[in-house]
């Protein structure tokens, strides 16, 4: 085994340069990561598209490189106290259930790749225009972020029904209960989707509840890890009763492309203090839509 040489993956028959996955999932993630998605809705196309690996098989594997990947972000958040761990916590126990009802959907529903294909674009579409309309939210455009440049997190209140927190001299409310009911929704498509769902609740909670970019990315980042294992788990356990359809991750692939993204979330979470938000959001919209339409233009032509 060469990494100068195409290698062909047996699970899902990619034949490719044992390079060419890491390279990507780094320069992908290194960018996302700052806004607290692992990149994994930009790597599923390229999958599709680009290596050719359109079997249910794609989600898991896309949900493995989630695994591995995401620690380099946490970590680093962690680092630098901006991980909020009640957000977090409430992300993870309404996405868990949801995986499990996302895998079902996949398999019984959505097993064809055309059928898939439309249905990733209406996801990225979703994605693309919660991004664009973050881009309203107050604050000046041109700066990392608001405030004195503190950009610790104090947790003021996480009690039911509501969780408060100051960031950069400004307070930030969001209830737990709606965010319960939003990461459940999430779990559900981002388990069909095979991204662990970070790049959907992500825009939202910037975009709807107001909360600034650089304190969500943590703990989005963390829901991501969680619905990502439960994910694999499902479709690990699921295989041996769909004997007709490849369900199983490709496991070197999709540690390949962890191997990049692990490096790509670290440098991105520590480069994030130096990205004005605005400017983030605007391109990962204009990204995603690009690739919505050149799905749906696929599809329809």
């Amino acid at each position: 085994m060469s990494f100068l040489e195409p290698f062909t993956f047996p699970v899902s028959g990619v034949h490719t340069w044992l390079w060419l996955p890491p390279l990507v999932a780094f320069c992908v993630s290194v960018f996302t990561s700052t806004a607290g998605i692992t990149g994994a809705f930009l790597l599923l196309p390229f999958q599709i598209s680009v290596l050719g690996f359109a079997s249910p098989a794609v989600s898991a594997t896309n949900l493995v490189y989630n695994i591995i990947s995401t620690p380099g972000g946490i970590f680093r958040f962690l680092r630098e106290k901006r991980l909020i761990w009640p957000l977090a916590g409430v992300v993870v126990l309404g996405t868990l259930p949801g995986v499990v009802i996302g895998g079902l959907v996949r398999l019984h529903w959505l097993p064809d790749p055309g059928r898939f294909r439309v249905f990733v674009a209406c996801v990225m579409l979703y994605i693309g225009a919660r991004l664009m309309m973050g881009l309203r939210r107050r604050g000046a455009p041109g700066r990392p972020a608001g405030g004195n440049g503190d950009f610790n997190v104090e947790l003021l209140c996480a009690a039911w029904p509501r969780l408060s927190y100051r960031f950069q001299e400004e307070e930030y409310h969001c209830g737990f209960r709606s965010l319960f009911l939003l990461s459940f929704v999430v779990g559900i498509v981002g388990s069909i989707y095979g991204i662990g769902g970070g790049a959907i609740i992500a825009p939202f909670l910037v975009s709807f509840y107001r909360l600034p970019i650089h304190t969500i990315a943590g703990a989005t980042l963390v829901g991501t890890f969680a619905s990502s294992v439960a994910g694999v788990l499902f479709y690990a356990l699921a295989a041996p009763f769909y004997p007709g359809l490849v369900i199983t991750p490709d496991w070197l692939l999709g540690a390949l492309f962890g191997l990049g993204g692990l490096a790509g979330t670290y440098l991105g979470a520590r480069m994030q203090r130096r990205i004005p938000a605005s400017r983030l959001k605007l391109l990962l919209g204009l990204i995603v839509f690009a690739v919505a339409l050149k799905y749906l233009a696929g599809a329809f032509g």
